[in-house]
């Protein structure tokens, strides 16, 4: 987006230790917005990186996605609208450009890397003019598309840090899915999920918290989601996410807990209702569960040790790999409750939690 800044990034140490911005208010696309300064005295005590490792690039959600550029949703894709009414969606690039103003004014000594997007579900239809034509006569200006979901990422490369080995950047992004919406009716509150929180770079997953996580972010205009994006970014403690992600590191599953776990994993779909309402919700499906069981042995970055152990780093990495194989729609969610499940494997090993169950 032309208003990002690109300055050279600060030192691991000042990573969070956010300043006011300047009295020069940056550019905000579409419309007019207030400018709200940045937050103050947050910071993540770290070693810094020595070496620049490249590590290959992967998606950060598979399933049935495909990689566009802002340029194509911009110039190539009409935009929906609620049909009673005729009044215009926000649409994915407008959350997308409102998303990366408030990144760039929050951290304005940061460069910002180009939003990764991924959408699904297109939608197509033609030009009136082009009604009886058949499919095959279709010329491309006659033709229309929009996606009916969408999710995007943004990094900032400067803010980092190493868990067991894995480096992470800090990254922000956000949800978009039309089907959540009643476009058949007149416009009213518009629904988003936006995120910040972590990317582990090793295998591209995403690391979601529940602070850092906003589910259903209702808004009625541009400058309404403004607002609250910024809270949310505002909000965000990225040094206690990250303490809590470090614990998951110092404790282990034996092979046998962890064939226990996948077992209760399996037998928790099929519980009664009332049963099941007595247990932490675990969103994961039978699929979920077998890629988890296929890369306990196989995947080259977060497999068991030697002896069959496996820490708990790991295995949440197993499951925000699986979760990749998620629809858009349900990514973030279930992104949040890998986290939330492991940090409840975690606290049944040291004390008598809810999340026993999985492990009894």
């Amino acid at each position: 987006m032309d208003t990002l800044r690109h300055i050279k990034p600060a030192t691991l140490e000042q990573a969070f230790d956010l300043r006011p911005v300047s009295d020069t208010i940056i550019e905000m696309l579409p419309g007019d917005y207030t400018y709200i300064s940045a937050p103050g005295n947050v910071r993540i005590h770290s070693d810094s990186l020595q070496t620049q490792i490249e590590y290959a690039h992967k998606p950060f959600i598979e399933a049935n996605t495909q990689e566009v550029h802002l340029q194509h949703l911009k110039n190539e894709c009409i935009i929906p609208v609620f049909s009673k009414d005729n009044e215009k969606t926000i649409s994915h690039q407008e959350f997308i450009e409102i998303s990366q103003n408030c990144i760039a004014n929050i951290f304005p000594n940061h460069s910002i890397t180009e939003p990764e997007i991924r959408v699904s579900h297109q939608i197509k239809g033609r030009t009136p003019g082009a009604i009886y034509k058949n499919v095959k006569d279709l010329l491309d200006h006659e033709k229309t598309i929009y996606y009916e979901r969408m999710a995007f990422i943004v990094k900032i490369p400067a803010i980092t840090d190493i868990i067991n080995g894995n480096e992470l950047s800090l990254t922000i992004g956000g949800v978009r899915a039309y089907n959540q919406e009643n476009l058949y009716n007149k416009k009213t509150f518009e629904k988003f999920k936006f995120f910040v929180g972590f990317q582990n770079k090793v295998c591209c997953n995403l690391c979601v918290w529940s602070d850092g996580f906003v589910d259903d972010l209702k808004v009625s205009s541009y400058e309404e989601l403004q607002s609250k994006l910024f809270q949310v970014l505002n909000n965000y403690n990225a040094e206690k996410h990250l303490s809590e992600m470090k614990q998951f590191a110092d404790y282990s599953l034996t092979e046998h807990q962890f064939a226990q776990l996948l077992g209760r994993t399996r037998l928790y779909q099929h519980l009664p209702k009332k049963e099941k309402l007595k247990i932490p919700l675990l969103q994961f499906t039978d699929g979920h569960i077998n890629t988890i069981t296929k890369d306990y042995y196989e995947d080259e970055s977060f497999r068991r040790d030697n002896y069959g152990d496996i820490n708990l780093w790991n295995l949440y990495n197993l499951f925000t790999q699986a979760n990749k194989s998620s629809y858009i729609d349900t990514f973030l969610d279930r992104n949040l409750n890998a986290f939330d499940f492991t940090k409840g494997i975690l606290q049944s090993l040291n004390v008598n939690s809810d999340y026993h169950w999985f492990l009894s």
